[in-house]
């Protein structure tokens, strides 16, 4: 007998939509504090924790499409939160980094982030918050 195909059991779809609810609870601080879109909070975050980088790279560790990244790079680079230079070792390559108004609404929103992910600890426990990341780990490098 064939097992019934159950679509909230099935785990794309679980943590997909798992994902979205999580994500949108964090939307809220940055939408509401900053009013930045998803993909501004990204390129801000990971431009944050690696420093300076290219479109091209940030891109890659987003997963964003890259004109995802440009219009988030360009509307972060209008509240002057960020600039480019050209790298020194290729004229052609553009490197993007945050300024110091930037660091600093990453640093406000690093805070938020801990104080976010601590309120999803609290609900999950300690011991099934830790098994959830390490799995997750798992998942991503497969």
């Amino acid at each position: 007998m064939t097992e019934k195909f159950d679509l909230h059991g099935f785990l794309p779809f679980l943590l997909h939509h798992t994902s979205e609810k999580v994500s949108l609870g964090f939307a809220d601080i940055y939408r509401d504090r900053y009013k930045m879109t998803r993909s501004e909070w990204r390129v801000l975050a990971t431009l944050g924790q690696y420093g300076a980088q290219t479109a091209t790279d940030i891109g890659i560790r987003t997963g964003l499409h890259k004109t995802k990244v440009s219009r988030a790079v360009h509307s972060i680079e209008t509240r002057r939160w960020l600039k480019r230079r050209q790298d020194e070792n290729d004229r052609r390559i553009h490197l993007i980094e945050l300024t110091r108004q930037g660091e600093s609404a990453f640093l406000s929103l690093c805070q938020a982030g801990i104080a976010y992910n601590q309120k999803v600890r609290d609900f999950l426990g300690d011991k099934d918050f830790e098994a959830l990341t390490t799995l997750l780990g798992k998942l991503n490098s497969m």
